[in-house]
This record gives structure tokens, sequence and C-alpha cells, in this order.
């Protein structure tokens, strides 16, 4: 007898290798996977919405085969989700890149790819209601903390800018101006990506020393900075 509740609603096929419940899941699999995977395209995020079925239906039916290896060849343990893991982690980790401007990419799309592909595993082994809580958790992680994740970060007494200046000696001039704004520098870089641009560019790291300043968010300390004559283009990095 099964102990899932969704799937002791459907009846004991659900839990079972069957043509029915492997259609089941694979029509649940796939709904979440769209669901996720527009979310992740409509906000021009990398890993889309095909990649996220494929990845989803491979990991689903990883679970499916360990359970027909466990129950009926008697392995004694779940090497095809075991080996989907490991290339999901390999893959997910070659999503995460670099912009040119020293931004780092794709890191919420490769942890959604991971969790998306465990909770897949987890449906395929019959569990549909702990599949189904947990992708409702991660799509409350991903759009209802949004905005609360965007208003602390712009609330930080650090943050990291894009800079691009006219020419390499403003960086005085710009360095003074926000030590004057009561901005403590903590790390700059030239970024060698724009070597040949004519400007001078720069991943400037501050922190937020006066106490006036930490009243404002950092579009409104970022839009002070963007004023001076040396700033040609300023921008949040994060």
């Amino acid at each position: 007898m099964t102990t899932d509740f969704i799937a002791s609603l459907f009846g004991e096929w659900s839990s079972e290798v069957n043509i029915a419940s492997t259609a089941l899941k694979t029509a649940l699999v796939i709904l979440m996977a769209v669901v996720l995977g527009c979310e992740r395209s409509k906000n021009r995020h990398a890993a889309g919405l095909r990649t996220l079925i494929v990845l989803s239906i491979g990991s689903m039916f990883a679970g499916i085969g360990d359970i027909y290896f466990i129950t009926v060849l008697h392995v004694g343990f779940s090497f095809l989700s075991a080996a989907v893991f490991i290339g999901i982690s390999i893959i997910t980790a070659n999503t995460i890149i670099f912009s040119s401007k020293n931004q780092i990419m794709g890191l919420t799309t490769s942890v959604g790819m991971w969790a998306m592909s465990i909770i897949s595993a987890i449906l395929g082994f019959g569990l549909y209601t702990a599949a189904l809580i947990g992708f409702a958790a991660l799509m409350i992680g991903l759009l209802a903390f949004s905005r609360m994740e965007t208003y602390i970060k712009n609330r930080s007494d650090h943050f990291e800018i894009h800079l691009e200046l006219q020419s390499r000696g403003s960086l005085r001039e710009f360095i003074a101006a926000a030590r004057e704004f009561g901005l403590k520098i903590d790390n700059l870089e030239l970024n060698p990506a724009y070597a040949n641009s004519g400007l001078s560019v720069y991943t400037v790291r501050f922190t937020v020393t006066s106490k006036a300043l930490r009243k404002k968010s950092h579009s409104d300390i970022i839009e002070a900075l963007s004023v001076l004559d040396c700033v040609y283009h300023i921008e949040k990095l994060g």
C-alpha cells in the first residue's frame, strides 16, 4: 500500500512501473518544466523552455528506471539517478559565466536546473506529493522573493559597479569624489575586455561609510556619481 497522499488518490497503479503511471509522471514533469522554463525564458535567463523539459524528462525516467532495477532486479542502489545528478552538476556548472563586466551570470538558473532534476527524479520514484510540494517551493523562491532580494541588495552597505571613465587620468578625480560622498573603495579592477575601446573601464566595489548615505538606495548613489564630468557610464552589478 502506498503512503504517498496524491498516489493514494489515483490508486495503487500510480506507484507501480507501468504505462499509465509513466504517462502520468511524464505529463506532470513536462507541465512543471514548462512553468519553470517560461519563467526563466521570460526573464531572458539561460536554460529556457526546451532545455528544462529535456532535463526534467531525463531525470524522471532515471527515477523510474531505478525503481524497476531496485524492485525487480534487486539492484542495491539508485545508479541511474546518481549518474543524472553528476551529469546535471557538470552541466549547471558550465551555465555559470562571467560577463564582460566581470558579473556572474546564470547562477540562479543553474541551481534551478539542479533542483528541478531532483524534483523530477523524486516524481519518477512515485513520490507525487513531495515532488509537487518541492516544485511549489521552488517557484515561490524564484517569484515571491525576487522583490525582497532586490530591496535588501539595494539597501546593503556593500555594492559593486561597472564604471566607464573618459580617460585613465580621470580615475583620481573619481576616487576623490567617491570618498567625499562617503564611499570606501574596497576593490578596484581594470577591465581588460575594453582595452581597445578608448575608455578606462573598471569594476569597483564600495562600502558605504557615511550615515547619511546609508539612508539612500544604491540607485540614488549611482545617480549622484553619474553626473560627475569624468564619468562616461556607470551601472550597478548584481
